[in-house]
């Protein structure tokens, strides 16, 4: 951040520009914005329902569809959702493959 006189500003190294911060702001929350597989927004503490079977690598173990993952967090990743599911610790699931509840 630098002082411009008329306030306070922030770099954009992706695109070499100067935005203000309601500008970063807006840009930052578009870049975090995670989407299940029919378009819907995802937030921290959704529940979703998978949409199809999915072999879970590590557990020998295969979520069914229609499972239902409560409470998620979203990662730095846009297309990938951290939760819990019994028996499995650390489960990370694409966006891709659920649908909010």
């Amino acid at each position: 951040m630098t002082d411009a006189g008329d306030g306070a500003y922030v770099y954009d190294e992706a695109t070499g520009e100067w935005l203000s911060p309601e500008e970063a702001a807006e840009k930052a929350a578009k870049a975090r914005e995670v989407r299940d597989a029919v378009g819907n927004v995802l937030a921290d503490g959704d529940s979703v329902t998978l949409i199809k079977d999915l072999k879970v690598k590590g557990a020998g173990q295969t979520l069914k569809r229609g499972t239902v993952i409560k409470s998620i967090r979203l990662t730095d990743d846009n297309q990938e959702i951290d939760c819990r599911h019994e028996g499995i610790k650390g489960l990370v699931l694409r966006a891709e493959f659920v649908q909010k509840r």
